[in-house]
């Protein structure tokens, strides 16, 4: 009976023992700690991450303006290492996992955006570094040391995706599953984001034009079938289908705004890059991004005279333009427009303007049929309509400093399409070398504050803007504008292997530069 007793004590025991061990399991869970997110409070992190803000070095890099005064940065191209998206990435791919479980589907709204983030993500970084590692990226402690795939696998890798995506969602719209959550950009419209697919996916083959002859890549006829196949591949059809990011008055303010117009309101100034292209065709949308320049308008010229416009050179010393800056020689931004409220523009990061240049150049190129004057014609009107600019009378605020005083007065301004069209170096000159020029000129002056660095990545592809500073004291480098970014360092110590094999391949040498070459480029 004692025996019994001390089997019947020892088996209570150890069910306690067991269940206290359960328990102790339980407690090891950090109840503050969320171990899942819903997708549509992943989706809004991931929005976020890639909105690519204007008034920075990037935009400071496509040489739309400039910055007089060494405290708040200068006009170098000072590239290092690149930052990456592969954090953003690890959302995405969190994202798709959270709508599988809460969708029990594999395929969702969710899952679609999700193969075009991917696209979105890769296409940033092999623009800017080249090789990247992908298939084996990602993976966590199961690959530490990630593989490179050549440019040419990342690019080929980022159009399925974005095929992927699109056939997706045309599969959710035609099954009415079109619900989700979180979108900060299109109000949770799957329809409008099929759109920005598609149109993403002619900005990317468009950036492959150096490679129009690989028949890996098909460039040539993949653009073709999404012109040719509007049903199946829809795009933007005007300015309402803009990806473009919102600002507000409290927590999401534009960069420019009233809280910073003493700091550095007369800090920066105008390039002469896309000044000087709108000078010479007398185009009106100078007179909503600029102020004429103080000296100028001291020598008797009128406000409106487009001779009082003056942009500085990225190339200048630092010490010169400051010099000049400050003596009134050059255009400061608009800062009534920028500087006059919390919310003068949204920030397009991928746009019905840029699309329609897109396709202008792919048909000059030969790469579709279609009328290329149609579509640069629908660009460059697009582009003055972003500032309301129409037919007639156009009211502009101008201000000027005045000495140490700011004054601001309204003027009206006369516009005539048909006589700013008729201008020899507007009017389409067909499809021949003239005409990609002009394609490709009016397509950098409709970035203008918008898409981040595609202005730079269109001049790096094609040399136009002509008039694009090339280089001097006042950019570094040595005077030359790189080519590349950096990898990160964090390649270089803990991938050492697969970051050499990659430079070596992809260069030809045992170390990179920032001057070397990428492989869409060659």
């Amino acid at each position: 009976m004692k025996n019994k007793n001390i089997y019947t004590i020892f088996g209570f025991a150890l069910v306690l023992l067991l269940s206290s061990c359960q328990s102790f399991k339980e407690l090891e869970v950090n109840p503050n700690v969320p171990v899942s997110s819903p997708p549509n409070l992943v989706l809004n992190a991931v929005q976020n991450s890639f909105n690519e803000r204007p008034w920075g070095k990037e935009t400071r890099w496509n040489q739309f303006y400039t910055i007089n005064y060494n405290y708040y940065g200068n006009n170098e191209y000072d590239w290092t290492t690149s930052g990456t998206y592969f954090d953003a990435l690890k959302n995405v791919t969190k994202m798709e996992e959270e709508a599988k479980k809460v969708t029990g589907k594999d395929l969702n709204p969710y899952s679609a955006l999700g193969k075009f983030f991917k696209a979105y993500f890769f296409v940033w970084m092999t623009q800017r570094l080249g090789d990247l590692p992908m298939n084996d990226a990602l993976k966590g402690t199961e690959n530490m040391t990630p593989k490179y795939n050549s440019q040419k696998e990342v690019y080929l890798q980022s159009l399925k995706w974005l095929d992927e995506a699109n056939d997706d969602m045309s599969k959710l719209i035609a099954s009415g599953d079109v619900f989700f959550q979180g979108d900060i950009y299109l109000s949770n419209n799957l329809r409008q984001w099929q759109k920005v697919v598609n149109t993403f996916k002619l900005r990317v083959l468009v950036s492959l034009s150096k490679k129009e002859s690989d028949a890996d890549l098909n460039i040539k006829a993949r653009f073709a079938e999404v012109l040719n196949n509007p049903t199946k591949f829809p795009i933007m059809t005007s300015m309402s289908d803009n990806l473009a990011y919102k600002y507000n008055n409290t927590y999401n303010k534009y960069p420019l705004n009233p809280d910073n117009f003493g700091f550095d309101a007369t800090r920066q100034q105008m390039s002469s890059t896309n000044i000087d292209i709108l000078k010479s065709t007398q185009d009106p949308r100078i007179f909503y991004i600029a102020e004429p320049a103080e000296a100028q308008i001291k020598k008797g010229l009128a406000q409106t005279d487009f001779a009082a416009f003056v942009g500085a050179s990225p190339a200048e010393s630092l010490d010169d333009m400051s010099t000049k800056a400050l003596n009134g020689q050059y255009s400061f931004i608009n800062r009534n427009r920028y500087y006059r409220n919390y919310t003068p523009e949204n920030t397009i990061q991928i746009g019905y303007i840029e699309m329609c240049f897109n396709i202008a150049e792919a048909i000059n190129r030969g790469w579709a049929a279609g009328t290329a004057e149609d579509w640069y014609v629908k660009g460059i009107q697009a582009s003055q309509g972003f500032f309301d600019i129409k037919n007639g009378d156009n009211t502009v605020v101008l201000e000027t400093r005045n000495g140490a005083n700011a004054s601001s007065a309204g003027y009206t301004v006369k516009f005539n399409w048909a006589d700013f069209y008729a201008q020899a170096a507007v009017k389409y000159a067909g499809n021949n070398a003239k005409g990609l020029e002009q394609i490709l000129t009016q397509k950098y002056l409709g970035f203008f504050m918008n898409s981040g660095m595609e202005a730079f990545y269109n001049w790096r592809r094609t040399g136009f803007p002509a008039n694009f500073a090339k280089g001097g004291p006042g950019t570094g480098n040595s005077g030359v504008i790189p080519r590349r970014w950096l990898y990160p360092n964090s390649e270089r110590i803990y991938n050492e292997t697969n970051y050499k094999a990659s430079v070596q391949s992809q260069f030809g040498k045992a170390s990179e530069s920032v001057n070397d070459e990428l492989w869409i480029l060659k």
